[in-house]
Order: C-alpha cells, then structure tokens, then sequence
C-alpha cells in the first residue's frame, strides 16, 4: 500500500497543486490580489540561499508550490487508501495543507500566523486550500 499510495500521492497532489493553482489565478484576476511570493523566500530560506532582491525568481515559487502539492499529497493518498474520504476528510486535510504551509514559513521566519493576515487574504488562502483538499472521487486510490 505505501509505494502505491507514494506514486498517486505525487501525482494527485501535483495535480492537486495545478488546480489550486488555477483556481487562485482567476482569483487573482477578480481581485487585483497579487501574486506572492512567500513560497519562492521559504524555499531559498531552506536551502541556505540568500534572499533575493525585490521578487524572488518565479521557478521558486513553482518548485515549492509544487513540491509541496505533490509531497502532502502522498500523506491525502494514504487517507484515501485507507477508508478516509469524503467531505469530512477533505476538511481535515484543508487543515492539513494549512499546517503544512504555516509551519514551513513560520519555522524560516518567512511568514506570519494566519490570525494576522488581512481577512480577505485569509479567506483566499483558506479557499485555495480547500480546492487542493477536495473529496476523493469513488474508486479512487488517491486524491489531492
């Protein structure tokens, strides 16, 4: 089951990622919100890099986006796999997500507590989380 859940985990998270992803550009249209740029200043964080000027480059932001789409996305596999599905495990996995992000910005001082955060980028990111988080289709293994 743990190989199984690994591979459709990546990839359903991945995938899970490029929807979150989508659904927060046409967001971002709608309001004016612009990108940020958090997810590329964690990764440099991470890997010892030094901070960029101005705007990180964009490829960090993907690759951490990403990256972190497909790895959380093993753990929605396994969920799945073992009977967790539906709405209620979607909702304990948009928790999940949350955590996720909060504790990798938090833990490289990149970010805040969402407590801080303006409501309407709290309830953006909240939103996006739960598109990532959505059910598991039935007959499904795995989901993002």
């Amino acid at each position: 089951m743990i190989g199984r859940a690994m591979w459709q985990g990546l990839v359903a998270g991945a995938a899970g990622a490029a929807v979150m992803t989508a659904v927060e550009k046409a967001e971002q249209r709608l309001t004016g919100r612009p990108d940020s740029y958090v997810p590329a200043r964690v990764l440099q964080r991470l890997a010892g890099l030094p901070d960029s000027p101005g705007r990180p480059p964009r490829p960090f932001n993907l690759v951490m986006h990403f990256g972190q789409g497909a790895l959380v996305g093993v753990l929605r596999s396994v969920m799945a796999q073992t009977g967790l599905r539906g709405p209620w495990s979607s909702a304990m996995f948009t928790v999940v997500r949350l955590t996720n992000d909060q504790v990798l910005e938090n833990g490289t001082g990149v970010g805040a507590p969402p407590w801080t955060w303006p409501r309407d980028e709290l309830a953006a990111d909240l939103v996006h989380k739960a598109v990532y988080a959505g059910p598991v289709p039935r007959g499904a293994s795995a989901g993002a």
